[in-house]
């Protein structure tokens, strides 16, 4: 029987990374995401084993359709909530908009994706759920209450969800990396850029240095961490919170 993984925003990034080592471990990969054309290379990089989906993680219909459209292949063995949105802020310029979008890409996406899905997971005797959350999970950040409370949100619906499935054969457990070297990372460099006037490559060594070994973290290595987490090795770890993050959370 074929090992389906499901992972959202597959279409670059951590996700990208992370469908890519589920496929060349011999993994089928549902790779959902916004963005038709990024999918398609992931797929054609990967015949065979990469189905892309379009997923709008921010809209629950999409999100329930998507999870739908997976089951009909048979029930996942594997749910990497990957997709997630960064908003930096001052509280006064959070929009109340803002607040609910950061929410609904990464909270609710994930409960719903769980819902709809570990079921199926538990009937068939095996899940690995792997939440994707960040070391802003586990302290908060200035200007960016809105992703630190959705990603202490996702954190918590880890521990939760981990304990009502620990007796049904289903695992979840939650990564939390630090300053990831991905387009989202180098947004955070324009805006650090544009607000104070230092090179690109003086921003990133300032995020780079806001950990202990003074480096970024590689998408790839996160990826690592996800396949051990859905390993037989991994069979007794459920409720964690792992930090990839250089000694930031120290």
């Amino acid at each position: 029987m074929e090992s389906i993984a499901v992972v959202t925003g597959a279409s670059r990034g951590i996700g990208r990374a992370v469908a890519e080592a589920f496929a060349e471990a011999g993994h089928v990969v549902w790779a959902l995401a916004r963005t038709e054309e990024a999918l398609q290379s992931l797929a054609e990089a990967h015949p065979g084993r990469v189905k892309p989906l379009l997923l709008d993680a921010s809209n629950a219909n999409s999100v329930v359709a998507a999870a739908k459209a997976v089951l009909q292949g048979g029930a996942p063995r594997v749910l990497v909530n990957n997709a997630g949105i960064a908003l930096s802020a001052p509280l006064k310029r959070t929009s109340t908009e803002d607040y609910r979008r950061v929410m609904a890409v990464n909270v609710e996406a994930p409960f719903l994706l769980c819902r709809e899905l570990m079921p199926a997971m538990a009937d068939a005797g095996f899940g690995r759920v792997i939440n994707v959350a960040s070391t802003a999970a586990l302290k908060g950040f200035t200007y960016t209450s809105a992703y630190c409370a959705s990603k202490h949100a996702l954190l918590g619906l880890t521990r939760a969800l981990a304990l009502e499935y620990a007796r049904k054969h289903v695992t979840v457990n939650a990564v939390c990396p630090g300053w990831t070297d991905t387009d989202m990372l180098q947004r955070s460099v324009d805006t650090i850029v544009e607000a104070t006037g230092r090179t690109a490559e003086q921003a990133r060594a300032q995020l780079a240095g806001m950990n202990a070994m003074g480096t970024l973290i590689r998408p790839r290595d996160v990826a690592a961490l996800c396949l051990f987490l859905a390993s037989d090795a991994a069979s007794a770890v459920t409720g964690a919170a792992y930090t990839m993050d250089g000694g930031e959370a120290v």
